[in-house]
């Protein structure tokens, strides 16, 4: 009876660990196979084109200071859109065109790294907690638990406004607030995908050769669950965008006059009983931030089309 060597049994394994081929067409087939993903694909796309000719499209005024949005005077009542400002002011005369133009680098600013430190934060926790299990997993999952229990925004909103009488910048503050409070869900999420994978023949058969437990995890555990953290991070791309213009919103997240969406937003609280009128202070930054959230929404739902096996069979 013939008999294969452990170097032979061991690169089977590794054969049999990577992902099926079929997945790289179904990749391309979910962005580019129906219309409402190419419609995401293209909002996404529109946004980044702006924020790589953001200096061409509205040249700032002080170079060292980009994200500062420039001001026509300290007019209170905002004025309508002209020659001078295409889209008109805000309260205090700040310009909407640039900030709309500007603050889509601060929503991939907010967006990529909070969703990559949360995805990393509670990817890891998630992951260590799942593999090694015991009293590890007991408490790493109690510490999820008491994260969890905090309503998301109320919590984050409280973080950042203590830490804003620290540090003294919104920008980073409202950022560390969000992944404060965003990773414990991450963490549940591949907590309960690395618990099934764990337990596969693959998996099984890897620890019986005696591989290291921490290269078992890395290179054969952690990829072969990160499809669901993938879909849930190409959604939350833009939740984090939309709850950072909230802090804007309310006062703890940017500073006054920095270009961002929920800033502009926030300019027009004082004018929501003559919005008819003003109606350009709410409409031209709202629009922009529901169509970028509307963009990465897209993506997502695609992305979960294609790696869903339940979902690839509806299709």
């Amino acid at each position: 009876m013939a008999t294969t060597t452990p170097n032979e049994f061991q690169s089977t394994l590794q054969a049999e660990m990577l992902p099926p081929k079929e997945k790289v067409p179904d990749w391309v087939k979910a962005l580019f196979g129906n219309p409402v993903s190419i419609i995401g694909t293209i909002i996404v796309f529109f946004f980044i084109v702006i924020a790589i000719f953001a200096p061409v499209l509205a040249p700032p005024k002080i170079p060292s200071q980009p994200y500062l949005i420039p001001r026509d005077g300290f007019q209170a009542q905002p004025s309508p859109p002209s020659a001078a400002h295409p889209l008109g002011t805000t309260q205090g005369q700040y310009d909407i065109y640039y900030g709309v133009i500007w603050g889509t680098r601060t929503a991939f600013k907010i967006g990529l790294i909070v969703t990559g430190l949360t995805v990393l934060i509670g990817g890891t926790i998630g992951s260590v907690s799942a593999y090694f299990g015991g009293w590890v997993d007991e408490v790493m999952q109690r510490i999820v638990e008491i994260f969890l229990a905090f309503p998301f925004l109320m919590a984050a909103l409280t973080l950042a406004t203590v830490l804003g009488a620290q540090i003294h910048n919104g920008l980073i503050t409202g950022m560390i607030a969000l992944v404060a409070f965003g990773w414990p869900g991450y963490a549940r999420l591949i907590r309960g995908d690395i618990l099934s994978v764990k337990e596969r023949d693959f998996i099984l058969a890897a620890e019986a050769l005696g591989i290291p437990k921490i290269r078992i995890l890395v290179r054969h555990v952690i990829p072969n669950s990160m499809y669901s953290l993938l879909v849930v991070a190409s959604l939350d791309i833009g939740t984090y965008v939309l709850t950072f213009a909230a802090l804007s919103f309310l006062g703890v997240g940017t500073p006054t006059g920095y270009a961002d969406w929920g800033q502009l937003l926030s300019f027009a609280r004082n004018w929501i009983p003559t919005l008819s009128q003003y109606w350009y202070i709410v409409v031209y930054p709202g629009v922009v931030l529901l169509l970028f959230v509307l963009g990465f929404n897209l993506i997502g739902d695609a992305l979960r089309d294609a790696l869903d096996p339940k979902m690839r069979g509806l299709r």
